[in-house]
């Protein structure tokens, strides 16, 4: 199934003069479509997280793939997962030191401060800072992806995600839930979920994730190039 010439190979796709789908039927399509990709897709984002210092790579690739499924683009995985990894490692390490830092640091700023709150009630004002950080963080991460893997700068990827994701939340909420939340869910239920992570864990949630996100970033990023 993963190494079929077969499924390399341009098939009949969609014809031209059908309608596009749109909402749950566009989802359902991609997955018919792109089933095996995913599960190649999946597979290589584990194995190149194993070093651990190359994840920030990883992600970006992963999100990179995903974005041409969702944009209706021809994905060839292991090309494109390879350029995601090695052309923009820039933008890989910038992406995951503007999101994963900042979450970090604010989640455990805002449990320390909420623990003492209870004997101080001062204590909510610094909360409440790292609250909201954290939730811009989360937001934003959502965003900044899509936005750097279209060829924007890092400052600016950086402002338009911060825009968006905090002035049009509920995309961006449910984004983060289907790619932290999932996640989460799957690290608590494991080992139960072993084999939901190596299958799917990580390249569904994304794939949800990016296409919730589509209409929003699309008047900001082209389509992305070979």
């Amino acid at each position: 199934m993963f190494f079929r010439h077969d499924y390399s190979t341009p098939g009949p796709g969609i014809q031209k003069d059908a309608p596009e789908k749109t909402g749950v039927a566009r989802f359902v399509e991609i997955l018919q479509l792109e089933c095996v990709t995913l599960f190649q897709l999946n597979l290589l984002f584990l194995l190149t997280c194993l070093p651990v210092i190359t994840i920030p790579l990883a992600l970006f690739a992963l999100n990179q793939v995903i974005r041409r499924m969702v944009m209706d683009q021809p994905v060839l995985c292991l090309h494109h997962y390879k350029t995601g990894l090695l052309r923009h490692w820039r933008q890989a390490y910038a992406a995951f030191l503007l999101t994963a830092l900042p979450a970090l640091c604010a989640g455990w700023g805002a449990w320390f401060y909420l623990d003492r709150a209870a004997g101080n009630p001062l204590f909510f004002l610094p909360f409440m800072l790292c609250s909201t950080v954290f939730l811009a963080a989360l937001l934003s991460s959502c965003h900044l992806y899509g936005l750097l893997g279209a060829g924007r700068g890092v400052r600016e990827s950086f402002r338009l995600a911060l825009l968006l994701g905090l002035g049009r939340p509920l995309r961006a909420v449910l984004a983060a839930l289907c790619w932290y939340g999932s996640l989460f869910t799957a690290v608590m239920a494991f080992p139960l979920s072993g084999a939901y992570l190596l299958l799917i864990g990580f390249s569904v949630p994304c794939l949800l994730g990016n296409f919730f996100l589509r209409t929003v970033l699309k008047p900001y990023c082209p389509p992305v190039s070979e």
